[in-house]
């Protein structure tokens, strides 16, 4: 008689375990930058605001950016330890982006994460003070002697997080996402976008981060000219992956899987590479994505194993 263990649960792969030991660090390193006792050079820390910082940050995620930040820079011989510290400062500006975009004033979404947004457990005044605490917390922790001991290398990594986030990346590439919903103009209907915009769109929203993320490592580690280029180009194939997979899943995914409220972008007649090609044509242009991604990287060898895995784990994902 044999045994079905199709239903078995799978032990959890080399990479899975890798990933859950950076999320377990950062998690440590994210609740002690967010601990109650204030600095030295702060008068205090409000408890209202600090517990809304700690129900953004702390106890859900994957932890995917601090954890791409700290496997890029293993490649050039920095410790895990030693690069988490960028890595929790990487998270920190993530999650301050995650609270904005929850509110009524841009997604209006209830749920993250399997649990109300700050905005709904807080109110809107909290999250938003919240989010500006948050995107200040990750620029002060990535300016720190811990983060690494040459000011100067400190200042490029404050450059690139800031390039990332700012008009150039993430928060431009969210204004251009609501100016594509017709939020501005007298209509309020949704602007046709070709494939070129909506990519533009994607590389500046969710791209730019995860992008500079893999940047980071380089910058810690002090990777030459020709190894910074090619980790870029993964960082930017894994970035429009990430998005990519992000809009299959609002499509095709559950509201229990995901986490989070599911065909909002149906719903506002958003232009995504879903809707502008369709499912089948979108999944062809994702494994074309993840072909780039671990061709990028192929001259580091069995260094960059687990970026190779990562970029299928992205692909796959269902959260």
């Amino acid at each position: 008689m044999t045994t079905d263990t199709s239903t078995k649960p799978q032990p959890p792969s080399q990479f899975e375990q890798r990933l859950a030991r950076h999320a377990e660090i950062c998690e440590s390193v994210l609740a002690a930058l967010l601990a109650k006792e204030p600095l030295a050079d702060e008068y205090a820390r409000p408890a209202r605001l600090l517990d809304a910082m700690r129900h953004a940050v702390l106890g859900g995620g994957k932890r995917l950016r601090p954890a791409l930040v700290v496997e890029t820079a293993s490649i050039f011989g920095v410790s895990d330890r030693e690069a988490m510290h960028t890595g929790a400062a990487f998270e920190l500006l993530h999650c301050y982006s995650l609270v904005h975009d929850d509110l009524p004033a841009m997604d209006n979404d209830d749920t993250r994460r399997g649990r109300p947004t700050v905005h709904k457990a807080f109110g809107e005044a909290t999250a938003v003070l919240a989010g500006d605490a948050l995107q200040t917390l990750a620029f002060d922790v990535i300016s720190r002697d811990k983060t690494h001991r040459d000011p100067a290398v400190r200042a490029t990594l404050v450059q690139c997080l800031a390039r990332a986030s700012g008009i150039g990346g993430m928060a431009g590439g969210q204004m251009l996402d609501l100016e594509a919903e017709g939020r501005f103009t007298e209509n309020k209907m949704p602007l046709a976008l070709a494939l070129s915009d909506i990519e533009k769109v994607q590389r500046m929203k969710t791209g730019a981060l995860l992008t500079a993320c893999c940047e980071a490592g380089t910058i810690l580690g002090g990777a030459d000219t020709k190894e910074a280029s090619a980790i870029s180009r993964y960082g930017r194939a894994i970035g429009a992956a990430f998005q990519l997979a992000d809009d299959l899943l609002d499509v095709e995914g559950s509201e229990m899987e995901v986490g989070k409220a599911v065909g909002k972008d149906a719903a506002k007649n958003k232009a995504t590479f879903v809707s502008a090609l369709g499912p089948r044509s979108a999944r062809r242009k994702l494994a074309e994505l993840v072909d780039d991604a671990k061709w990028a990287v192929r001259p580091f060898g069995s260094r960059a194993e687990w970026l190779v895995t990562c970029a299928d784990f992205i692909a796959a994902r269902k959260s």
